[in-house]
C-alpha cells in the first residue's frame, strides 16, 4: 500500500495535477483531507474551532487523516493520491509516521513554481461566489501561507520532499514528472520508522542521561509529535530495565554497562483511541563530555537531541512526560523510586 502525498504553498496546482495523476498511476485513488476539514467544521463545537487557526491544528483531524487513508486502502488496495498542503514538520512526523505505523509507505512530492508564478495563480484562483468577503479572505489567506512555505522549503521539506518544478507546466505535465518521479523511484519512500501501533496497554522504559551540568537528555523523535526520553515499549519476555538498556544503544549509540536504578514507575491512562499503560523511567547516570560527542541519532528514528535543564524541559515535553520527568528528577534527588498515575505521586 502506498500514499502519493503531493505537498505546496496553495496555488501550486496540488490537486488539478492529483486528478490528472489518478489516470497516470494504475489502482490508483485521490484521497483530499481537506474534506475532512470541511466535515469537522459541521461536527466541532464553535467554541473549539474558534482556539485553532487552521483545522491542520486539530488532533482529531490528523488523526482522522491517517484513519481514513488507511481504511480507504484496506477497501481499495493500491494507490492513494493526497493532495494536501502540509508544512510544519511535527505534523508531517505525526502524519507519515502514523501511515508508516500501518505499514504504509509514502512517497513524498512538493510542487514548487517560482513565487511569481504562485502569486500569480493565487491572483487568477476562482472563489466561490456565495462566500461573503470571500475573494479578499481567500486570496489574502493563500497570499499568508507563501512565507511559511519559504520557510519550510528551506528547511525540512527540500530535505524530506521529491521537488517538482512546475511552474511552465500544464497539471497534466505536472502529473507525467510525478507519475515518473514515484515509478522511477526517484520519490524514494520516506525514511521514517515504522512502529506498530499498540492493540492494548504497553509498558515502556525510558532512560534518562545527564551531562556534566546535570542536564538531562531529550530526543526527538521523527514519527511523533513532542519531544521524549531514550526509550521505547519493552518486548515480550523482556526485562524493562534491559529494554531501556536496549533502546539506549539503537537510539543514540550509547552502551550502558550497568543495570540502570528505577527512579518512576507512571501508570498512564488510556485516551482513545491510543492506549496508556506502564511508564518507567531509569536513572542512566552521568556521561563524560567524550560520550555526549559520540552520540549518534539513527535517521529513520531521531531527528535530534538536546541536553536540557527541567524548565527547558517543560517547553519540549508533552505535559504528562513531564510530570513523568519532574517527580523522576525529586526521586533521584532523594535516592528513592515513586509510584504515579498520570503523573501524580501515590501514597
Amino acid at each position: 500500500m502506498i500514499v502519493v502525498w503531493i505537498n505546496g504553498a496553495f496555488g501550486a496546482g496540488k490537486t488539478t495535477t492529483a486528478r490528472e495523476l489518478i489516470d497516470l498511476i494504475p489502482n490508483s485513488t485521490l484521497f483530499d483531507p481537506e474534506l475532512i476539514g470541511t466535515g469537522l467544521a459541521q461536527l466541532l463545537p464553535a467554541k473549539r474551532l474558534a482556539e485553532v487557526g487552521d483545522f491542520q491544528d486539530l488532533p482529531i483531524w490528523r488523526r482522522l487523516v491517517v484513519d481514513t487513508a488507511a481504511a480507504m486502502l484496506s477497501e481499495l488496495g493500491g494507490v492513494l493520491v493526497v493532495p494536501m498542503t502540509l508544512l510544519r514538520q511535527e505534523y508531517r512526523d505525526e502524519i507519515f509516521g502514523g501511515l508508516a505505523s500501518r505499514r504504509i509507505a509514502v512517497r513524498h512530492v512538493v510542487l514548487a513554481p517560482a513565487e511569481t508564478i504562485l502569486r500569480e495563480r493565487i491572483a487568477g484562483r476562482e472563489v466561490p461566489p456565495d462566500l461573503p468577503d470571500g475573494e479578499i479572505r481567500v486570496r489574502q489567506w493563500s497570499y499568508d501561507q507563501i512565507e511559511p512555505y519559504r520557510a519550510a522549503l528551506a528547511g525540512w521539506l527540500t530535505a524530506d520532499a521529491h521537488p517538482v518544478d512546475n511552474g511552465t507546466l500544464t497539471p497534466y505535465e505536472t502529473a507525467v514528472r510525478v507519475a515518473e518521479a514515484v515509478t522511477s523511484g526517484s520519490a524514494p519512500v520516506c525514511d521514517i520508522v515504522q512502529t506498530p501501533e499498540p492493540t492494548s496497554e504497553t509498558v515502556a522504559a525510558g532512560v534518562l542521561l545527564f551531562d556534566e551540568l546535570d542536564r538531562v537528555l531529550l530526543v526527538d523523535p521523527t514519527y511523533k509529535a513532542g519531544w521524549e526520553f531514550p526509550g521505547g515499549v519493552v518486548e515480550s519476555g523482556e526485562a524493562p530495565a534491559r529494554a531501556g538498556i536496549r533502546e539506549v544503544a539503537e537510539e543514540t549509540g550509547i552502551r550502558l554497562t550497568d543495570v540502570p536504578r528505577l527512579l518512576v514507575v507512571d501508570w498512564e491512562p488510556p485516551v482513545p483511541p491510543g492506549y496508556g499503560g506502564l511508564r518507567l523511567l531509569y536513572d542512566g547516570g552521568r556521561l563524560g563530555g567524550g560520550e555526549a560527542r559520540q552520540l549518534v541519532l539513527p535517521g529513520p528514528e531521531l531527528r535530534d537531541w538536546r541536553f536540557v535543564t527541567e524548565k527547558e524541559a517543560a517547553t519540549l515535553l508533552p505535559p504528562i512526560r513531564y510530570e513523568r520527568l519532574r517527580w523522576a528528577l525529586r526521586a533521584r534527588e532523594r535516592g528513592t523510586a515513586l509510584y504515579l498515575e498520570a503523573g501524580v505521586p501515590q501514597g
